[in-house]
């Protein structure tokens, strides 16, 4: 069970995108980092565990190191490597990398916009990172740009370009087990609900495509060799990442999902839809069958919240905080 604590309040509130908060445990430091977009801004917030000292930053969305006030912001996330975390930001305009406190960008690049007026939105989508040294990034265009990231500099290189997808990318997870003896490390998902599963390294290989089933995969998580997809249906798909067969299918939700998250060391799962609940489960896998099991743990009614963006707040999966659209706050839950 989880009981509600104390919420984090935010400059301005969340817009209406899926997967929109990303969450930093800093357990070294006790702090507790917070990103939540808003328009073409990202609110910061940095917070002790006890919950009790809060410090703000804002982030504007910038092009070429410029601010460009219209350029809105589709996602932010930190992604942690072995050897550096980065905050990144796609956007309409192109993808920024800050440093993991967004005191310093230390990478831009452009997207590519078609020299014609198209009806077609141009923009990035999707992040992840995958390996020990690689940061990938989704397009609307389907392609997912790998970038090659040095242990510290500015020095980043666009390695690869992954050109499976033909619809927009939604959503990137990689492996976050400690397992790292998979098959696969990566899976994407797109706006037709094609799911792309990969092993990452010098040259990315595709092992998988899930083909879709008319429905957009809006959030995708992959945990100790397994996938679990959430759909605009409300529903959630296992999968076992070696296989790509369907192992659960949960009608989770009674609307679009917007947020699915795992907590690494406990395989906990969090979903979040616009049906205003919040769902705690557990995969695992059946130790004679093999076969992967979903337990459900709780469940939670964020009342009159349209859920945007959900995570875990440490590793084991012990506290959990929520964002809903036009919300100017955060909503956190710890377990009792």
């Amino acid at each position: 069970m989880y009981k509600k604590e104390k919420s984090i309040q935010i400059k301005s509130s969340a817009s209406a995108l899926y997967n929109n908060l990303s969450v930093l445990p800093i357990a070294q430091k006790n702090l507790t980092y917070f990103a939540v977009i808003h328009g073409s801004l990202v609110n910061m917030v940095s917070a002790s565990t006890d919950g009790l000292n809060f410090s703000h930053r804002q982030l504007q969305s910038k092009e070429g190191g410029l601010v460009h006030g219209t350029s809105l912001i589709m996602q932010a996330s930190w992604c942690v490597l072995p050897s550096r975390i980065l905050l990144v930001l796609a956007s309409q305009k192109g993808i920024q990398m800050y440093e993991s406190d967004g005191s310093i960008m230390v990478y831009w690049h452009a997207m590519d916009t078609p020299e014609a007026q198209t009806a077609e939105a141009v923009f990035a989508r999707g992040i992840a990172a995958t390996g020990s040294h690689y940061v990938c990034v989704g397009s609307s265009t389907g392609s997912i740009l790998v970038f090659n990231i040095p242990p510290e500099g500015t020095n980043i290189t666009v390695s690869e370009v992954l050109e499976e997808h033909k619809d927009p990318i939604t959503d990137i997870a990689s492996d976050c087990s400690e397992d790292k003896g998979c098959i696969a490390d990566l899976v994407t998902a797109d706006d037709s609900g094609l799911l792309c599963i990969w092993k990452s390294g010098e040259d990315f290989k595709l092992i998988h495509k899930i083909s879709s089933y008319g429905v957009t995969c809006s959030s995708v998580r992959m945990w100790s060799g397994i996938i679990a997809a959430g759909y605009g249906s409300g529903q959630i798909q296992v999968y076992d990442t070696a296989s790509a067969a369907v192992h659960v299918e949960i009608n989770a939700h009674a609307r679009w999902i917007s947020t699915l998250d795992v907590a690494p060391e406990s395989g906990k799962l969090l979903s979040g839809a616009e049906d205003s609940f919040v769902n705690i489960w557990r995969l695992f896998r059946n130790p004679e069958s093999k076969a992967i099991e979903v337990e459900h743990l709780h469940t939670e009614c964020v009342i009159d919240v349209q859920v945007c963006g959900g995570k875990f707040c440490d590793p084991e999966g012990s506290a959990f905080a929520v964002t809903g659209y036009d919300l100017s706050e955060i909503i956190r839950y710890v377990q009792v």
